[in-house]
């Protein structure tokens, strides 16, 4: 029996409703940019897995350093004990993080890394007698899919069903060159008549809202305006971090610098799940206390776990070697002159590009998890291209070792779309 009828039996699928939704694609395996189904079809990986394996799959440098800590110290908890992976690993980011980050707190997964910046916001304020109720998020930002990050995100067909149960959050547009008055005097009057205690943002790209980008002084000036109300800020840089926007986090192209951040995907070169909220050292001091009940009682039972750790002390041996550092500037360059040649094509209604990520907004109408879009991702998957469209906007953000041969082939179906998508025509 094939891997797509076993699968029917008994899993249940994410961003998946089960009664209209085709077969998913079963994977047998996969290496650099590419994937192979259980037919032998091979697929070109055009989002990393979910901007996770930006190494290359099966990355023998990553899953050695694995296979070597695995043999040494597979997994202790975190909660009384320690561990040479987990303290190299704090050591090396520390060297690329911003400046006044200063410690590190381990959670499982990119959700449970905003869910942990939320409540240190929350108990940062609490623990110094003061009760603050309100976080300020982004129009259609995404932080993931526990209640607190949830709470933060503000996308409806996430969110609807739980709307009554959320976190008191008040939202602001993302700022641009055209709207950053606006977006000020609106923030004005959320911290003059809200209790706020943090800010949390997508820097620079806002991934599940199609790929959609904003200034970095726009942001300068609403982390500034935040800062200077004791609002916390929170950096979510679980998709745009580890080189993806250009530079190594979205936050080291701004003058300011974010109070807390939070990492997973491609910490871990997607081989293990992982994730960090780092925090300066003021926060991290506000939870010193001879009160035991002004500790930060939250933890994961895979906190730090070695393994994870040894993915992401390789990930990051690699994130800035001359090969990688070449591809990323490399896809940067390519994905630009894409962007030249299509951004007038009639059925592109925006192209951009920010680093490695590459988007464009087609000119057609359909639902986020609609029919169309259904059949936009088919259109590509028939031609061998793994990628999940946004709505109407289709994008890469292809792992970092895509060959020349491999991201042309991209283009060309990109190019494929926009004359000959049938959709366009109705």
């Amino acid at each position: 029996m094939k891997l797509t009828q076993r699968d029917k039996a008994h899993l249940w699928h994410p961003l998946t409703q089960h009664k209209t939704a085709s077969a998913p694609l079963a994977i047998v395996k996969s290496k650099g940019a590419l994937l192979w189904d259980e037919d032998g079809k091979e697929y070109i990986d055009g989002i990393a897995s979910w901007y996770t394996s930006m190494y290359g799959h099966c990355n023998e440098y990553i899953t050695a350093a694995i296979t070597k800590q695995m043999q040494e110290l597979d997994f202790v908890m975190f909660s009384g004990l320690t561990h040479k992976p987990a303290i190299e690993l704090s050591e090396k980011l520390m060297e690329i993080l911003p400046s006044n980050q200063a410690k590190i707190f381990f959670n499982d997964n990119g959700s449970t890394a905003v869910e942990a910046a939320i409540k240190m916001a929350l108990q940062f304020h609490h623990n110094g007698g003061e009760k603050r109720d309100t976080l300020i998020a982004f129009e259609n930002g995404f932080h993931g899919d526990t209640f607190g990050a949830m709470s933060a995100s503000g996308i409806a067909s996430y969110n609807a069903p739980f709307e009554d149960f959320l976190l008191k959050v008040e939202r602001i547009p993302v700022p641009t060159d055209d709207t950053l008055a606006e977006t000020l005097n609106t923030l004005d009057q959320i911290l003059q008549n809200n209790k706020c205690a943090a800010f949390l943002f997508e820097p620079l790209a806002q991934g599940a809202a199609g790929m959609k980008f904003h200034t970095a002084a726009g942001l300068d000036a609403l982390i500034k305006k935040c800062q200077e109300h004791q609002v916390l800020c929170v950096a979510d840089e679980i998709m745009t971090g580890f080189g993806k926007t250009g530079t190594n986090f979205a936050c080291d192209q701004l003058t300011q610098q974010p109070d807390i951040m939070c990492l997973s995907k491609a910490l871990t070169a997607g081989l293990f799940p992982l994730s960090i909220t780092s925090c300066s050292k003021e926060i991290y001091d506000a939870f010193l206390s001879d009160d035991v009940h002004k500790a930060f009682f939250h933890a994961h039972t895979f906190s730090a776990h070695p393994l994870g750790c040894a993915a992401a002390i390789a990930g990051l041996d690699l994130l800035n070697s001359p090969e990688i550092i070449y591809k990323r500037n490399w896809i940067e360059e390519c994905h630009q002159a894409f962007v030249a040649k299509i951004k007038k094509h009639p059925k592109v209604k925006n192209a951009r590009s920010k680093g490695v990520i590459l988007a464009i907004d087609l000119a057609i109408d359909m639902d986020r998890y609609g029919s169309v879009r259904d059949e936009l991702y088919q259109f590509f998957l028939e031609r061998g291209l793994l990628i999940r469209p946004l709505g109407s906007t289709i994008y890469l953000l292809p792992p970092y070792v895509i060959t020349e041969e491999e991201l042309e082939k991209c283009y060309s179906m990109f190019e494929e779309v926009l004359n000959s998508f049938k959709l366009f025509n109705r």
